[in-house]
């Protein structure tokens, strides 16, 4: 898209007195009505080509622009508190453990004061922009440099390899190896990161929980229906959900495809002694071969807010007692541990 820049003199004297005619606007922008009104009477063909050809061309550099976008996104848990945010930069690993290693190495009173305050080029998002996103990580189009889950509190951080999927490490453990790998300052970044990826050799966290599924879309409040029987174990009141929608867009697997004869056995649980949705689903991948994979999924508060009346519902229908009632049953009990009667 080509342009020309007019421009001309004009004794200030006459510009004085032109401007202090003019109410609201300037005497540039007054100037740059009567071009738009000049265009607006040329002939109709010709204005429409021309004002054609502009939109084509800016939706052609709007298109280059975002092909050669490059950024990172990310999940950070802080003091309690969770965000999900986007980063104009191109940040691999290596570069985000540079810049955790000199955040949680500064003085507790200095700037910037939680470890999103880093990226002065970073915008929010949506759980579901950063499945979506951490889905196209996967796919290595190039756009999404890293994908990365830092829970500070926990000291851990989870980095997505676009081969091996999520892969777990401890914060420490990704700091000491960020520092060998800048320790020469004449290393070449292959060389950075041969010695970054040593250093983390062996440390990968096999974690005592499941690790993570991640699609590219939220539950929705059709997706969710139970069938069989509750189960208690313990404090737990568990339901069964039956996969009557697309279980690859949510938990990022393939099973809804003829390829293959694996299916997914899937569990949420309400919690008695909170009264509350948990935070995770249970979700065990079933191979045609007979073994099972064991994952969880993170719900997001508006999905364990779709999940509470269906269970109330079906807790009615299984039970002839609401949910609240099979609490206060539980609460009442001298030891919650023993299993309701029904």
């Amino acid at each position: 898209m080509s342009s020309r820049e007019i421009s001309f003199w004009i004794d200030e004297r006459w510009y004085d007195a032109l401007s202090k005619r003019l109410k609201d606007e300037t005497l540039e922008e007054h100037l740059e009505d009567v071009v738009d009104e000049m265009c607006n009477q040329l002939p109709q063909r010709e204005y429409e080509r021309i004002s054609r050809e502009i939109w084509q061309e800016e939706q052609l550099r709007k298109q280059e622009w975002e092909a050669n976008r490059r950024f990172a996104v990310f999940h950070v848990t802080e003091c309690g508190e969770e965000k999900y945010f986007q980063v104009e930069e191109p940040l691999e690993f290596l570069q985000t453990a540079s810049k955790l290693r000199a955040y949680i190495r500064k003085a507790p009173e200095a700037s910037p004061m939680k470890f999103t305050g880093l990226f002065s080029r970073g915008q929010q998002i949506t759980q579901e922009q950063f499945r979506t996103l951490a889905s196209e990580r996967m796919e290595n189009t190039g756009r999404v440099t890293g994908a990365f889950d830092i829970d500070l509190d926990k000291g851990l951080i989870d980095a997505l390899n676009i081969m091996d999927g999520w892969q777990c490490f401890r914060i420490k453990d990704v700091s000491t190896a960020a520092y060998f790998a800048s320790k020469r300052s004449d290393a070449s970044m292959d060389e950075r990161w041969r010695v970054f990826l040593d250093h983390l050799s062996g440390k990968q966290l096999t974690q005592a929980e499941p690790p993570y599924l991640t699609g590219s879309r939220t539950l929705q409040a059709g997706d969710i229906s139970f069938a069989n029987e509750i189960v208690q174990n313990e404090n737990l009141l568990e339901f069964y959900m039956e996969v009557s929608f697309d279980a690859d867009k949510v938990f990022g697997t393939n099973v809804c495809t003829t390829e293959n004869d694996d299916w997914l056995n899937i569990y949420a649980n309400y919690d008695m002694d909170e009264q509350t949705v948990c935070n995770t689903l249970d979700v065990y991948l079933v191979l045609a071969n007979g073994d099972e994979q064991a994952f969880k999924y993170r719900l997001s508060p508006e999905e364990q807010a779709l999940l509470l009346p269906k269970m109330k519902e079906f807790c009615q229908q299984q039970w002839g007692q609401s949910l609240e009632q099979c609490c206060a049953d539980y609460l009442s009990e001298p030891r919650h541990g023993q299993e309701l009667q029904m």
